[in-house]
């Protein structure tokens, strides 16, 4: 952020899915640190310091740590994956078997409610919601996808905005400078997703966008195990990148089949690994 950038607490609090509460007490203490400045009756604004001060500053409010709510995340998930939680849970088992404070769990359970697959009970708990759980079940969704994602980009009147497709290139770009090694399997989740729902949400098909994108909130949990096999990212990027290149040219038609080789041997591949996909 720009130096002078506005803070609002409340679009902050909304985005982190928390009361206006912790979220100013988290602004406070920045100001304390020196990171942000206050104006009486305006909020808080981002501090002109150096960048070398801003890493010291990070590093004394442990900003720089580990990131202990996607830790808590992965570990839930996987439990999940391997059967080690019930259906359903209290927050008070989850808080002292993941070792969390109430505003942690907050964070966690909120992000799992936005995926899909877990909601709250009425009154009290949470049930984990019916989810992809097995090789067999992410399978099928890529069957899915290969019947959907091909077919939506001949839609009538298809288009990829100009700025929406290098945004993807460069994603993918980043990827082959290093990004495969690097990045976490969240990042790389992510990329996948935003590349495959661009290339729907062009269709202007509001079926096609609402179907993809179901799909890719239950697929995520097993899409992280299979990401234990990053040597086929590498040729995944160049797929999409040869994707990319037909649609800037309007070859609609070759971009389509392309696309449809693609699924199919991402599906091949994971037929492969089904090993790893098991509980």
């Amino acid at each position: 952020m720009e130096v002078g950038s506005h803070l609002p607490a409340q679009k902050i609090a909304d985005h982190l899915r928390l009361s206006r509460s912790p979220v100013n007490e988290a602004l406070s203490l920045l100001q304390e640190k020196g990171m942000l400045s206050r104006e009486r009756n305006r909020g808080f604004f981002v501090a002109d310091l150096a960048l070398e001060w801003v890493t010291d500053a990070a590093d004394s409010i442990r900003l720089n740590g580990p990131d202990l709510v996607t830790s808590a995340y992965f570990r839930i998930a996987d439990d999940r994956l391997k059967s080690a939680l019930p259906d359903e849970v209290s927050e008070q088992m989850l808080k002292t078997r993941y070792g969390l404070t109430a505003t942690q769990l907050t964070a966690v359970l909120g992000r799992i409610a936005q995926e899909g697959w877990a909601e709250r009970k009425p009154g009290y708990g949470w049930q984990f919601s019916a989810m992809l759980t097995t090789p067999d079940s992410l399978m099928k969704s890529y069957r899915l996808r290969l019947a959907l994602e091909p077919a939506a980009l001949l839609e009538p009147g298809y288009r990829l905005d100009p700025k929406v497709l290098e945004r993807c290139r460069a994603a993918e770009r980043h990827l082959l400078d290093g990004g495969i090694e690097t990045d976490t399997a969240d990042q790389l989740h992510d990329r996948g997703v935003r590349f495959h729902e661009s290339l729907v949400e062009a269709s202007g098909n509001a079926f096609f966008i609402d179907t993809i994108k179901r799909v890719n909130r239950v697929r995520r949990l097993l899409s992280y195990r299979s990401m234990q096999h990053r040597e086929r990212y590498k040729k995944h990027c160049k797929q999409h990148l040869h994707i990319l290149a037909l649609l800037e040219k309007e070859r609609n038609e070759e971009a389509s089949e392309a696309l449809r080789e693609h699924l199919q041997h991402t599906l091949d591949a994971l037929s492969r690994i089904g090993d790893i996909l098991e509980p």
